[in-house]
């Protein structure tokens, strides 16, 4: 089958025509390989005389981009032809300028890799002693020596979700399935929030608990908690489930499909300081977990930043005064 394929040769440019995004269509990488490659009939091969990299340099710059928008079709998948491409224009200085284009930009790529690896290993590393405390500090808050004992079943209405067509990929609420994480969209909601949510069966997450703040729609796969007591904070029930999982995971039964039964869970015990205790230990873990999830966040900023800068000095680099005709 490669035999009937096309094929680039080292220098040409290896050009997708197609994709599901703006973004990646006319996506390009220069072959550099000594032998040629076989390439599918949804990529292009643009055959020249100039530099590769810098070719390839260019195909990614904010002018080629700007270009490029204008002649793509296309709905679902969207396409730009061969045609088309052939009416973008791209700066074309002498090629020991393309060669000193192409030395700057290599550095600043091998730059910026080696510092968002360097940065990402310094923020994952803190992220990670940050989730270490937050873990032990929440421990530490929910131990307590005279307090309530109760089921969760008489501290909480215990529900389980409900069937709702199919999830997509857009919708107004988020569809939680698993439990614990969004498995979709849906444009309708069954829970206002402020609720807790736990898997009641499958293969994953069996144990883990979330709270849902705002309108969602709850599935099949998971239970539903809400506070039956005004002096029973959710967001408290909450946190003492996070920090004993293996309580819930002590419940589920292995046989077929790992699941937790309803009644089982509702007779879990858990302990219920004062009420304004329980204000006291969710203000200081809302705080903890903000903390850890500004850092989480904090990293894909950080390494935006980077690509920023290095976007803005190859599009200045890309830049030249256009020679009359």
């Amino acid at each position: 089958m490669a035999e009937k394929r096309k094929k680039a040769y080292k220098g040409d440019l290896v050009i997708a025509t197609t994709s599901e995004n703006e973004e990646d269509v006319c996506k390009a990488c220069a072959w550099l390989g000594e032998e040629p490659i076989a390439i599918s009939g949804d990529a292009y091969i643009f055959r020249h005389h100039q530099n590769p990299k810098y070719i390839s340099y260019c195909f990614q710059s904010e002018l080629f981009q700007s270009q490029k928008k204008k002649y793509i079709t296309g709905t679902k998948v969207l396409r730009v032809n061969g045609d088309a491409m052939a009416k973008i224009h791209v700066p074309v200085p002498p090629l020991p300028v393309q060669e000193e284009i192409v030395r700057i930009l290599d550095s600043f790529s091998s730059l910026e890799a080696e510092l968002e690896a360097e940065l990402e290993a310094e923020l994952e590393a803190e992220l990670e002693a940050r989730r270490k405390q937050y873990t032990h500090y929440r421990d530490e808050l929910l131990k307590f020596e005279r307090v309530l004992i109760a089921s969760l079943g008489e501290l909480c209405k215990i529900s389980v979700g409900r069937k709702n067509g199919t999830a997509g990929e857009f919708g107004e609420y988020p569809y939680v399935n698993a439990g614990t994480s969004m498995s979709g969209f849906v444009n309708e909601w069954s829970e206002e929030g402020d609720c807790v949510t736990t898997p009641s069966r499958g293969q994953g997450g069996m144990g883990f608990v979330a709270y849902q703040a705002s309108r969602f729609w709850c599935g099949p796969l998971c239970y539903v908690m809400r506070s039956k007591h005004s002096d029973v904070m959710i967001k408290y029930v909450y946190y003492y489930l996070c920090s004993h999982k293996a309580d819930i995971l002590g419940l589920v039964h292995e046989g077929g499909t790992p699941a937790i039964n309803k009644s089982e869970l509702a007779g879990l015990r858990i302990l219920v300081p004062p009420f304004e205790e329980q204000q006291r230990i969710v203000s200081i873990l809302d705080r903890f977990d903000k903390l850890t999830n500004d850092l989480s966040s904090g990293l894909p900023a950080e390494i935006e930043a980077r690509h920023k800068q290095y976007e803005y000095y190859r599009d200045r680099l890309l830049s030249f005064d256009e020679l009359a005709a």
